[in-house]
């Protein structure tokens, strides 16, 4: 009997995602939108500066605080439009709710509750809507998302872009209008040594990673259909939707808790923890139990844990920086909503290096490795 050669180690980039090409782009795109701060005189507002960079943008007004973002599924409806082909459920409630997550968990990062959300969905082929249960569900979860998140949902734009977007698929994004009243729900960098770093459980791989998660389908003989440790089939697993964390933020807020700082913890992984500008270390010495589409995918890829943790959420979706003080009343508050926590680590001052540690996995990550601003 031949033995199978061992399958390279998958990497990120291998699959077609590579944040060295990708972050030098984003750089140069804030450098050019800062110079275009001044028009907000126009209506007498300003911008806030240290917002550049951060996962949302914030304008200042006499009053209030508005926030904006703009973002993108990324790939998770094609692994969607695979398990449709393969089980006849489309899952597109659980795409409608990854694409609201996507944009208000990054809008809340700064203390931003959505006011209301706008839909994009970009087809190649108006025949995309010609499938009405797909779009009844797309629908249905989008909506749902909106009322977790306790905002509107505005509206949006469904271009036909012949040629550019695959006629059999879609693309899905959009953005939100945030705000942020009264002024002291501010969440800006004020990290110190000695803050809490709080997790907040992710219910699977949520949207980010899906390439390489797809790289891996296409190595297994039953693909998105071979089954998990636990028995759930890996395209199903994959497609959990993403936790709508705005309820615990807001609450949090209410409640007269700031964090020091928030990370959604999305593309770029744990290393998503070091995002402030400051140099801090960032302590991690409990991990969560990852949830068992990232062991498999692991096994699978195969995929390092320096690979794992440098991409992927790990079982973290969300991070809070607090006060010691705060950590029980917020952990409190997130179970009211369902939502798991883990008091994970610390923010450690060591002059001026920048860098995460995850002592469990014995992993770093410095600074550098960081690229998004």
């Amino acid at each position: 009997m031949l033995e199978r050669e061992p399958a390279e180690p998958l990497t990120y980039a291998a699959s077609g995602v590579n944040y060295d090409l990708l972050d030098p782009f984003k750089r140069l795109a804030q450098e050019a939108a800062r110079a275009t701060a001044g028009n907000l005189a126009h209506f007498g507002f300003g911008e806030v500066a240290a917002s550049r960079g951060e996962s949302a943008y914030l304008v200042e007004t006499p009053e209030a605080y508005l926030a904006h973002v703009e973002e993108g599924l990324g790939t998770k409806n094609l692994v969607a439009d695979a398990m449709y082909r393969l089980t006849g459920r489309t899952f597109y409630d659980a795409i409608g709710q990854d694409t609201v997550a996507m944009i208000v968990n990054d809008l809340i990062t700064v203390g931003a509750m959505p006011v209301s959300v706008a839909m994009h969905l970009a087809v190649g082929s108006s025949d995309w809507f010609a499938d009405t249960q797909r779009a009844a569900d797309l629908v249905r979860g989008f909506r749902h998302a909106c009322e977790l998140s306790r905002c509107a949902w505005g509206g949006g734009e469904t271009p036909t872009l012949r040629q550019i977007v695959h006629p059999e698929t879609a693309v899905l994004a959009g953005s939100a209008l945030g705000i942020i009243r009264p002024k002291e729900r501010l969440v800006l960098p004020r990290l110190a040594p000695g803050d809490v770093i709080l997790f907040l459980a992710a219910s699977g791989i949520h949207a980010n990673g899906l390439t390489l998660a797809q790289s891996i389908a296409a190595r297994l003989p039953d693909g998105y259909l071979t089954p998990l440790a636990d028995g759930r089939p890996y395209g199903e697993a994959l497609l959990d939707p993403t936790p709508i964390y705005v309820p615990v933020v807001d609450d949090l807020l209410s409640a007269g808790i700031v964090p020091h700082y928030l990370a959604n913890i999305t593309g770029h992984g744990w290393r998503k923890l070091m995002r402030a500008t400051a140099p801090f270390v960032y302590v991690i010495d409990q991990i969560p139990e990852p949830p068992p589409v990232f062991p498999f995918m692991q096994a699978h890829g195969p995929i390092s844990d320096a690979e794992a943790y440098g991409n992927l959420n790990m079982g973290a979706g969300f991070a809070l920086y607090l006060a010691p003080e705060d950590v029980e009343r917020a952990r409190a508050i997130a179970a009211e909503h369902g939502i798991g926590t883990l008091v994970a680590g610390s923010v450690e001052k060591r002059g001026d290096d920048k860098r995460v540690i995850i002592r469990p996995k014995g992993l770093e990550f410095a600074g550098e490795t960081l690229g998004v601003r």
